[in-house]
C-alpha cells in the first residue's frame, strides 16, 4: 500500500498536479498514525468519525488494533457502494469537463477568485445526496424566491438558490484537484482489501466498536452499518454495538442533529 512518507519529492518547485499518486483512506490513517508517534502518542481513548471520517475510524480499528480503546464510526460503510460512487462520478466529470480546469493546470489564485462552475455543479449533486426527500421538503418545499417571477425562465425555487449558493461558494475555498483525489479515495475504499474477506478484516478489531446509522441516509444506508455489526457477531466478536438513529435529515444528520447522538456518544466514551 502506498504511504505518504514514500511519495516523490516535488520537482522544479512546481505543483504535483496529476503526478501525485492516488491516496487511499488507509494512507490517511497511516499518515495520522505517523504524526501521533512523532508526538509521542502511542495510545488513545477513542477514535471517532462520520462519513469519510467513519471510514478512517474503522481503518484505525482494523490496521492499528491496539491504538484506540474505542472506535465510534457514524454514517459510513465498509466499502463504498455504486450509489455513492455515482454521485462522485457526476462531480468528477463536471470538474474535468470545465474548460477553466485546464486539465489540472489551472491557476489556484484564479479559482479562489472566480470559482469553478464544473466543481459547483458537482457539489450541487453532492448536496442532494447529503439530504433526504423529507428534509428537502421541510427545508424548502415549493417556496419560490421572493424577487423572482414564477414565469421568468431563470426564476428560482428556494432549493435551487440553496444549491447554487453552496455549490459556487464551495469552489472558492476548496481546490478542484484535492476534490478529485478525495472522491477517488472514497470510491476505492474497501475495508476488506488485502484480506480474504470482510470477516477477516473485522476480526482484527479489538477495540470496543460503536456503529451509528441514520434512518434516511441515502448516501451510506444504515443497512451498510448494520452489516458490519452482524458480520462481527457472526464471527463471534461481541465488542460491537449498533444503533440506528431515527432521523429524516439524511446523511448530514451526524453533523446537524447532535442532540440525537449526544447521549449515545457520551455513554460510549
Amino acid at each position: 500500500m502506498l504511504s505518504w512518507f514514500v511519495m516523490p519529492l516535488r520537482v522544479y518547485n512546481e505543483p504535483y498536479r496529476y503526478k501525485f499518486p492516488v491516496v487511499t483512506i488507509l494512507d490517511m490513517v497511516r499518515a495520522q498514525r505517523i504524526l501521533f508517534d512523532r508526538l509521542g502518542i502511542h495510545e488513545v481513548h477513542a477514535v471517532i468519525g462520520g462519513s469519510m471520517g467513519g471510514m478512517q475510524a474503522l481503518a484505525f480499528g482494523v490496521f492499528f488494533p491496539n491504538f484506540a480503546k474505542k472506535i465510534i464510526s457514524m454514517a459510513t460503510t465498509s466499502a463504498t457502494q455504486a450509489w455513492a460512487i455515482a454521485f462522485n462520478k457526476v462531480a468528477q466529470e463536471a470538474i474535468l469537463k470545465d474548460p477553466e480546469f485546464k486539465n489540472g493546470y489551472y491557476d489556484p489564485e484564479v479559482i479562489r477568485e472566480n470559482g469553478l462552475s464544473g466543481m459547483a455543479i458537482g457539489r450541487m449533486a453532492g448536496h442532494i445526496s447529503f439530504l433526504s426527500h423529507q428534509s428537502m421538503e421541510r427545508k424548502f418545499g415549493r417556496e419560490y424566491k421572493r424577487n423572482d417571477g414564477l414565469y421568468e425562465l431563470f426564476g428560482k425555487f428556494q432549493v435551487e438558490s440553496y444549491l447554487e449558493y453552496n455549490g459556487y461558494n464551495f469552489t472558492k475555498w476548496f481546490d478542484p484537484l484535492s476534490y478529485l483525489y478525495i472522491t477517488k479515495a472514497i470510491n476505492i475504499y474497501d475495508l476488506s482489501r488485502g484480506f480474504d474477506s470482510l470477516e477477516e478484516a473485522l476480526g482484527r478489531i479489538s477495540a470496543e466498536l460503536y456503529l451509528v446509522g441514520f434512518e434516511k441516509d441515502i448516501l451510506f444506508l444504515p443497512s451498510e452499518m448494520e452489516t458490519i455489526a452482524s458480520t462481527m457477531y457472526a464471527i463471534g466478536k461481541e465488542n460491537v454495538d449498533y444503533v440506528e438513529i431515527k432521523s429524516d435529515y439524511g446523511h448530514d444528520a451526524f453533523l446537524v442533529e447532535i442532540d440525537k447522538i449526544e447521549q449515545y456518544v457520551k455513554d460510549a466514551l
